[in-house]
């Protein structure tokens, strides 16, 4: 009898602790899933945290640095497998196209709404009063303007490979600027930093989820708004003969992947489906990594450390 309540106990103790563990399938192929790094903090948060879940759950994954437009080459044909962040503003048109060819598949919405557009320091104003109508950079471009771009206003765009249409912008309305491309996401916000401090000329790109906006005091330049036509139709909008005479769209942040993702490893599908994270969750975590200097994968760990019942939820 002594014999039975010992194993029913040491039984009992082995179901209770099975039970406490996360009940994650096997993974349905040790082949690696590929998920892409791209140039700015956030998604390499949105990427690492995704990444980190799905090892949790068994999975092989890659963590693979990809040019954020090229990458849709490698999604078509299953070399890369998991693009975590296009953002409405910049890649839906490559998104759109990447799922009509029925290679890729849009995985859904992140949680996070995006905006990117011009932006300059409040200081500015004072040198050119009419903002933030964009009319206003008419008259006083040369304000903007640095010894190498002078008399033409200077406008600090983002790295050349996220796209934007801002030279086609510049072209459509007539504005009296020479667009410079950052050369990467940290050159980008290390000259808006410089620039604030000695209050010096810059009118820059600036995207949301970042820490950017709530650190800085200023504005985004209100242009005319984005329509589905501006990009497509010439005849559309203030220029009757040029596309792109208007502002950036404004929309969801998408999840992209691979069409034989959904077949090959159907979990690690479900958890990409469901990954979501806020704009202020974002804004936060990014802060942490540019702000604090802390390193992205600990930043990772962190969240992944005080997210747990959350990002099970995910892998169920």
């Amino acid at each position: 009898m002594l014999k039975k309540l010992i194993a029913g106990g040491i039984a009992a103790s082995f179901l209770a602790l099975a039970a406490a563990q996360p009940a994650f399938a096997e993974p349905e192929s040790k082949d690696p899933i590929k998920i892409t790094l791209n140039d700015w903090t956030g998604q390499l948060l949105s990427s690492n945290i995704m990444a980190e879940v799905l090892k949790k759950a068994g999975y092989n994954v890659e963590l693979v640095q990809a040019d954020y437009l090229a990458q849709f080459a490698g999604l078509k044909t299953g070399d890369l497998t998991v693009a975590m962040e296009i953002w409405a503003t910049t890649g839906q048109e490559a998104l759109n196209e990447a799922t009509a060819s029925g290679k890729v598949e849009n995985l859904g919405e992140t949680g996070m709404l995006a905006r990117e557009e011009w932006w300059y320091p409040s200081y500015m104003k004072e040198k050119c009063p009419g903002l933030p109508n964009w009319e206003a950079l008419k008259d006083c471009a040369e304000a903007f303007s640095t010894a190498e771009t002078a008399p033409k206003g200077r406008y600090l765009g983002g790295p050349v490979t996220w796209g934007g249409f801002d030279e086609e912008r510049v072209a459509a309305l007539g504005l009296d600027f020479e667009v410079v491309h950052a050369g990467t996401d940290a050159a980008l916000f290390a000259e808006l930093e410089s620039a604030y401090q000695r209050k010096a000329p810059i009118v820059l790109w600036i995207y949301s989820p970042h820490w950017a906006p709530a650190k800085f005091e200023g504005e985004f330049v209100e242009f005319p708004p984005y329509e589905k036509a501006c990009y497509e139709d010439p005849s559309w909008g203030i220029n009757k003969d040029e596309a792109y005479d208007c502002g950036k769209p404004k929309g969801p942040i998408w999840k992209a992947g691979w069409a034989g993702m959904k077949d090959k490893w159907p979990g690690a599908y479900k958890a990409v489906k469901a990954f979501n994270l806020t704009t202020d969750e974002m804004n936060k975590l990014v802060a942490e990594v540019d702000l604090d200097g802390k390193k992205v994968e600990d930043v990772t760990a962190a969240w992944i450390s005080a997210n747990e019942a959350r990002w099970k939820e995910w892998l169920k």
